[in-house]
């Protein structure tokens, strides 16, 4: 993996998720080292949305895809708000 690379979570996790950051949310590598395992991935929201969260998540709970759709994330995001 490396910086701009579009990213996929593949784990429900508690920390994650005290964070706003699901399994099967999707972003983007903004940083260009992996610190200790861990790269730095932006969620975003559709449009003029806030983003949902930038975290530190481990390599092995993401997975790289062709291409990142905001509104997925908007859709897992409301799943938990109800």
């Amino acid at each position: 993996m490396k910086m701009m690379d579009t990213v996929e979570v593949i784990v429900e996790k508690e920390y994650y998720a005290e964070y706003g950051v699901h399994k099967g949310m999707q972003g983007w590598i903004c940083d260009e080292e992996c610190a200790n395992g861990f790269w730095l991935v932006n969620f975003p929201q559709y449009g003029e949305k806030e983003d949902i969260e930038t975290l530190g998540i481990k390599e092995s709970d993401l997975k790289l895809i062709p291409r990142m759709d905001a509104k997925v994330n908007e859709r897992i995001k409301a799943e938990f708000e109800e």
